[in-house]
């Protein structure tokens, strides 16, 4: 264990919020967002479902609310692979990136919802077809947004010929992938640079057993685990599904809660899904500063 993280893959704790992109309250999201950064709070994650005519674009608000924050880190959570191109949104993100100084990560989804994006023009795709489709996506990604030579990708869903990385983002941006199926928890240990699941999806008492496919395949890819960072998107903490979490308990005995997933299965980020002014308060001010105290 490293820094003050206390979990056995040595990152030192984040905790944020995802917001809903409610298009019928614009300026109330990005109020929110401002809330979250002065609460204290490490990131602002967005819901990306572009064929929801009552959302705003996850890519376009993610840019204003970084205009309009200072500190706060931002990402999809998690953009859906099948609607946005991967060279296009590798260089999107590296300039918004640039622009931010430095706050933008990646959480990126093999895309669901099969109907919904074949709506939009999104490919039918079978489920492995889908994984494959992915794989090749986070490869372009990762290449256009690391120096270095021209790349070139002839996958079976994805293609570039000789595209030039760039530009550089103002840091390594991290590759944050979504997924609890097998395949696309090897494909985190090959590739990701962190794993973001949902509570919703994989409950506490599961992650042990998805993390040691994560940190098998890593080593056979010659990766070292402790370099996947591992988060956790929550419910709202009346759905909390750790051992002691529920809005009616103290700020204290929720933190309790996340404090034991973090020990226990080593999650180092928790993202709470949230619209509430005030329960993005008590998150950003008390429950996250016992977590890290617990943890310290």
């Amino acid at each position: 264990m490293t820094g003050e993280a206390g979990t056995r893959y040595g990152h030192q704790p984040l905790f944020g919020v995802i917001l809903t992109p409610d298009a019928h309250r614009p300026d109330r999201v990005v109020e929110l967002a401002v809330r979250a950064e002065s609460a204290g709070l490490d990131l602002v994650g967005i819901a990306d479902h572009q064929y929801r005519p009552g959302f705003l674009d996850a890519w376009t608000l993610l840019g204003w609310v970084a205009a309009r924050t200072r500190r706060v880190s931002v990402l999809p959570d998690v953009a859906n692979l099948m609607l946005r191109p991967p060279a296009g949104l590798a260089r999107a993100a590296a300039t918004l990136d640039l622009l931010s100084g430095g706050r933008v990560e990646l959480g990126l989804g093999a895309g669901g919802h099969g109907p919904a994006s074949r709506s939009e023009g999104g490919p039918d795709l079978a489920t492995g077809e889908r994984i494959d489709a992915f794989a090749e996506a986070v490869r372009i990604i990762r290449a256009l947004t690391t120096p270095g030579p021209p790349i070139t990708v002839r996958g079976s869903h994805h293609r570039v010929e000789g595209a030039v990385p760039g530009p550089v983002p103002a840091h390594p941006i991290g590759l944050w992938l979504g997924g609890v199926g097998p395949r696309m928890l090897r494909l985190v240990g090959r590739l990701g640079d962190g794993w973001i699941p949902s509570a919703t999806r994989i409950p506490p008492e599961a992650l042990d057993g998805a993390q040691a496919v994560i940190d098998r395949a890593a080593r056979a890819a010659g990766r070292d685990p402790r370099l996947i960072r591992r988060l956790y998107n929550l419910p709202g903490p009346d759905n909390l599904r750790a051992p002691t979490g529920a809005s009616s308990a103290s700020s204290r005995t929720w933190a309790a809660g996340l404090a034991e997933i973090a020990l226990r299965h080593g999650i180092s980020g928790f993202l709470l899904f949230t619209d509430d002014p005030d329960t993005i308060t008590r998150y950003g001010d008390e429950v996250a500063p016992a977590v890290r105290a617990a943890l310290r």
